[in-house]
């Protein structure tokens, strides 16, 4: 659900006219940004709230939470069916959808399973890559992908900027959805344990992606505008009532961020 805030994020960059010259997501990021490579304008913001509203996103992890533990018990690896998420991004992308498509280049980051390894999917068929970059483990089952097994690529780069880097892009807007901007603290539990140590990993690879950016490149961290109520209950992840007030907050600060730091209405580069 924290994904919702890349909506407003992104509303905000179009309507000041930057077009990316190049998309690269993970997970939901590759999700929302398939759909903006497809339509790298305003038109994205309509495509992007008819995916989130839609029935199939809703049924995503709607399930009962017996059902979901059925699916576990039988297929002893995910909770929640992936065919919801197949058939949203074949309606709004297109069933036969191929990165080639595209009117701006996309980069999707999935973890592969065999060599413990980022992969970077920027052609071929695209909707399988996309699922591949959002596989949860286990909330999702892997996605299988010329006999390779992948799951989600947060696993391996959540923010990935290096692959944007490697494109040769010299200004980059980063639309995380607010992990980064709150402190980690030590745990008192052991759900927190777990999730701490996710985050540890996840954030590592971020603040390396940082530390090592090379001279001449601007980088720009948008705003969530702030994490909301219940944020941290494990439930989190299923409240669909919460998508228009994470894009609506995320849009005005993004927009106050843009404002500040690019005051002309001139696209950035």
């Amino acid at each position: 659900m924290r994904g919702a805030v890349q909506i407003g994020m992104l509303r905000a960059l179009l309507e000041r006219k930057t077009r990316p010259s190049v998309i690269v997501g993970t997970s939901i990021g590759a999700i929302n940004g398939a759909i903006v490579a497809k339509t790298p304008s305003l038109g994205a913001i309509d495509d992007l709230l008819e995916a989130w509203m839609s029935p199939e996103a809703a049924s995503v992890y709607g399930d009962s939470f017996l059902y979901q533990f059925s699916r576990l018990i039988r297929t002893r690896t995910h909770m929640n069916s992936p065919a919801p998420l197949r058939r949203m991004l074949e309606r709004i992308l297109g069933a036969e959808a191929d990165f080639g498509d595209l009117s701006v280049p996309l980069r999707v980051v999935a973890a592969s399973i065999e060599r413990a390894a980022e992969q970077v999917f920027d052609s071929g068929p695209l909707i399988q890559a996309v699922l591949a970059s959002a596989s949860v483990p286990g909330l999702l089952p892997p996605t299988r992908i010329n006999g390779e097994t992948y799951i989600d690529g947060g696993v391996v780069n959540s923010i990935p900027i290096s692959p944007a880097v490697e494109t040769g892009a010299t200004t980059i807007f980063v639309l995380q959805v607010g992990r980064v901007e709150k402190p980690l603290r030590p745990p008192r539990t052991a759900v927190q344990t777990a999730q701490v140590a996710f985050e540890v990993a996840r954030r590592h690879r971020y603040a390396r992606d940082i530390a090592t950016l090379p001279e001449g490149i601007s980088l720009h961290v948008l705003p969530i505008g702030g994490a909301l109520e219940g944020d941290d209950s494990l439930m989190s992840y299923r409240r669909m009532d919460t998508v228009r007030t994470r894009i609506e907050l995320a849009y005005e600060a993004s927009t106050s961020y843009l404002d500040d730091h690019f005051p002309s209405p001139a696209s950035p580069r």
